[in-house]
């Protein structure tokens, strides 16, 4: 009983702070659209290396440990894959990394298109709920390193979203309150989560693959290809520095393991 009080007390601990990332817009009160423009590809590089370094240094591992590696796992990370991806090209809009610059008014985007936007995201991190609640129930030190992979893709993508929002006409109070909601089904991916996983012990052997194959299309389809956008050398450089820099992130975390 104490072990589960445990598991359920940091998967919740962590999807709240998780979901209070969605308060970064307030950054844009503080900096300059030009200065978060400038930092913005970093964190993405940063975001991407975090979120694949998780994969290989943790969720796979993890995955041959418990259950070896046969078709059904890969079956689930190409499922994983196939949901992110259905939630991106039907349900969720492209983050839009430049409309929170508030010196270009050309980037606009009605309110139906910000809560379709909101509500997509809240599918999103109804998943990430789930997906940290189901690391927790492996083991404490992987679900830090998901919930940290996890936060450090919020980030970025926290700042598009805000953005979407002021776009669409909404006061900055109303954006963050309304990001704030949205985070927040978070928590009851995480609740939903860790009931299924007490009740139903092949769940960590569905959730950790799913993850792996979520976390791969987040990297891969939608935050390198943010990279290719920066043609310069110098800066090109300096996102393979801070890509490599987030996957050490995670590759350090094997030490409290």
């Amino acid at each position: 009983k104490k072990k589960m009080f445990n598991i359920w007390l940091y998967s919740l601990i962590s999807v709240l702070a998780v979901s209070f990332i969605s308060l970064v817009g307030v950054l844009t009160l503080i900096f300059s659209g030009n200065f978060l423009q400038k930092i913005l590809l970093f964190l993405v590089s940063f975001a991407a290396g975090a979120l694949l370094g998780d994969v290989f240094f943790h969720l796979l591992p993890e995955i041959a440990e418990k259950s070896g590696f046969n078709w059904q796992i890969s079956s689930y990370i190409l499922l994983g894959i196939l949901i992110f991806f259905t939630l991106e090209k039907f349900i969720r809009w492209r983050h839009c990394h430049e409309c929170f610059i508030e010196e270009n008014p050309s980037h606009f985007h009605p309110q139906p298109f910000a809560y379709t936007n909101l509500i997509g995201d809240g599918l999103h991190n109804l998943i990430d709920g789930a997906i940290i609640a189901g690391s927790f129930l492996v083991s404490a030190p992987l679900g830090i390193a998901t919930s940290l992979a996890v936060i450090f893709h919020e980030i970025p993508q926290e700042i598009g979203d805000f953005g979407i929002l002021i776009r669409a006409g909404f006061s900055r109070m109303k954006a963050l309150v309304f990001n704030l909601f949205s985070a927040l089904t978070a928590v009851l991916g995480a609740i939903i989560g860790l009931i299924i996983g007490g009740q139903i012990k092949s769940f960590i052997f569905f959730i950790l693959p799913l993850t792996a194959g979520g976390f791969i299309y987040i990297a891969c389809a939608d935050l390198i290809p943010e990279l290719y956008k920066e043609p310069r050398l110098k800066k090109s450089v300096w996102q393979l520095v801070f890509f490599i820099f987030g996957a050490g992130v995670m590759a350090l975390l094997l030490l409290v393991e």
